[in-house]
C-alpha cells in the first residue's frame, strides 16, 4: 500500500511534508483534493477530517504535518 498524502496545491504543511518525503527518499503517492471530489470524499471518510494534509501510511492515518507520527508509521 505505502505512503499516500492527501493535499492541496496552496497548504503550505503539504509543502512541508511534500519536502520531507523527498528529502528522506520516501516513495509517496500525493493525491490534490482540491482537484479531485471524490479524492476529497475518500479523505473525509478515511479521517474524519475535512483539513489537510491526511496521510495514509499503511492504513495508519496522520491528520497534519506531525513528524514524529510519520517516522513511527514508517518504522
Amino acid at each position: 500500500m505505502g505512503v499516500v498524502m492527501y493535499s492541496t496545491s496552496t497548504c503550505p504543511w503539504c509543502h512541508k511534508a511534500r519536502e520531507f518525503f523527498k528529502e528522506n527518499k520516501i516513495k509517496f503517492k500525493d493525491i490534490n483534493v482540491g482537484k479531485n471530489k471524490k479524492s476529497a470524499q475518500e479523505m473525509i471518510k478515511k479521517s474524519g477530517q475535512t483539513g489537510v494534509p491526511v496521510i495514509d501510511i499503511n492504513g495508519e492515518i496522520i491528520v497534519g504535518f506531525d513528524k514524529s507520527a510519520i517516522k513511527k508509521a514508517l518504522k
